[in-house]
């Protein structure tokens, strides 16, 4: 019963388009909200994509089964055919007599909430506590992960969210060597993993696995043209003390222990010590190993090609987590804010917090139509001092209002005399677009030095002075003479006269 199906399908599909609209229409008020039909919407697009695929493939008919069915019932009795496809429904039905039947006519509607009934939402379980439907990340797991790798330094969590992208000295003290452990590996593979779900989970509408591909790509060229940070291509030390690049250049660089030194007397007796031992008896087998293998050939080629493929599945995978983590820089910079927020609350009210968002997420969902409008009307939030909203949509408590001045208003000329409450926005904005913008219309290139000026006319002169200054030092340091006195020495001639008049010469 092919048409039976063609049919089934297009109702299908106009039933999937319609629960789209519906939803499209709707303006949740929560991320909660927001989310869940992000995700509904996304849902019945792959069930479209699904169905379009089955609808085409009858179209198609590739084994000519529609074309023999349309002949059946346009040719002979219509009756015998529709007493033969009868006697086949009622087979079914008392083969299967308790099978359900799908209503789509209630299959893609939204479920209303009956009196004191908690309408589940397919988001409640995609999240945990810390990560609040998606606003910040969850990197605890992955934070204790890392300070059990070896050779790491102890590092806080706020430490952690700020550095575990950075996989290339001085941030990351792990050594190309150790990150070839198996420990490691799965560190990385699971730090990429989550945030590659975290990307999905609160993104799923966008086309994630485009992003992902383009990932792939970069990687692919920058690891052709060795120029993925921390992975190029090692090359062999020639002599016994070959330099190395890294360090600052000024102190006393230990080949061995990669660390560099800047005191004599430290370097000195750090050779003596256990660690440099190790690390120059290892060094030493590695160069030996090297010369082994010119002499073994193709085995040695054949290992160090296993080690090559370790080594670039390695870097994928910090790759990605890099790429990762610039995509999400806005849930990276809430996370940091939020836990230094947590850090600074009382246990009492973490847990108010807590509860306040497990009702938020309890609540049921407000009904369509008149109810919705009614629903809004009885919620109608009591706001008289105008305070800023939270995340939940509530006012933010006064005293946390007062502790951050968001009363006290901070115009800027330079931004089209934008006015930012408190002095926390208004500290940031020295650095974003907006301020930096105004800057460059004026004609200043050096933005670092006008943080805290707001005015067009004292930024103009402040930068007139600069100018003016920068032409007096380039006119002073051609115009100074220089005079010689019979010791030969050289100094400038408002010194020589002045120790001439002290009698010093």
């Amino acid at each position: 019963m092919l048409l039976e199906d063609q049919r089934f399908l297009h109702e299908d599909l106009e039933r999937l388009e319609q629960g789209i609209s519906d939803r499209i229409s709707e303006d949740p008020r929560h991320l909660r909200d927001r989310l869940n039909k992000d995700h509904q919407i996304s849902g019945f697009l792959n069930r479209i994509q699904e169905q379009s695929k089955r609808l085409l493939d009858i179209y198609n008919d590739a084994d000519g089964a529609r074309a023999r069915e349309i002949q059946t019932i346009s040719t002979g009795d219509p009756f015998d055919e529709f007493y033969k496809q009868m006697e086949d429904i009622k087979e079914h039905h008392r083969r299967y007599p308790n099978e359900p039947v799908e209503n789509l006519e209630r299959a893609y509607k939204r479920k209303a909430a009956v009196d004191g009934d908690i309408v589940t939402s397919e988001v409640d379980n995609m999240f945990t506590g810390e990560e609040a439907y998606g606003r910040f990340l969850d990197l605890t797991t992955r934070h204790e992960d890392y300070l059990n790798l070896p050779g790491v330094k102890r590092l806080s969590y706020l430490q952690y969210l700020d550095y575990f992208d950075i996989f290339t000295p001085p941030q990351c003290p792990i050594k190309r060597a150790d990150k070839s452990t198996d420990q490691y590996f799965k560190y990385a593979g699971d730090l990429a993993d989550y945030l590659e779900g975290f990307l999905r989970r609160t993104r799923p509408l966008e086309d994630l696995d485009k992003l992902f591909d383009s990932f792939d790509d970069e990687f692919e060229k920058d690891w052709n043209a060795n120029k993925v940070p921390g992975w190029g291509t090692e090359a062999t030390p020639v002599g016994p003390a070959a330099p190395k690049t890294e360090g600052t250049g000024e102190g006393i660089w230990c080949p061995d222990c990669e660390k560099e030194f800047n005191n004599d007397n430290v370097y000195k007796n750090h050779l003596t010590g256990k660690k440099h031992i190790r690390a120059a008896e290892a060094r030493t087998a590695r160069r030996a190993n090297g010369t082994n293998g010119e002499a073994k050939g193709s085995v040695n080629s054949r290992g160090s090609s296993v080690q090559r493929l370790k080594d670039r599945a390695i870097a994928e995978r910090e790759f990605r987590i890099r790429k990762l983590a610039g995509t999400m820089q806005g849930e990276r910079s809430d996370t940091r804010v939020n836990v230094e927020r947590k850090q600074g609350m009382t246990e009492r009210e973490r847990q108010m917090e807590l509860d306040a968002l497990f009702a938020e997420s309890t609540e049921p969902m407000a009904r369509n139509g008149d109810d919705e409008s009614d629903s809004d009307g009885d919620e109608k939030i009591y706001n008289p001092l105008k305070l800023p909203l939270a995340w939940d949509g509530k006012p933010i408590p006064y005293w946390l209002y007062k502790l951050h001045g968001l009363g006290v208003e901070f115009p800027c000329e330079i931004c089209g005399n934008f006015v930012y409450m408190g002095r926390r926005a208004f500290d940031k904005h020295f650095n974003e677009a907006r301020h930096i913008y105004g800057l460059k219309c004026l004609g200043i290139t050096n933005t670092t030095l006008f943080r805290e000026i707001t005015g067009i006319e004292d930024a103009l002169k402040l930068w007139d002075k600069i100018q003016r200054d920068k032409k007096k030092e380039r006119a002073g340091v051609d115009s100074i003479v220089q005079m010689e006195d019979a010791d030969g020495n050289v100094m400038p001639e408002k010194v020589y006269y002045d120790l001439q008049k002290q009698g010093l010469l």
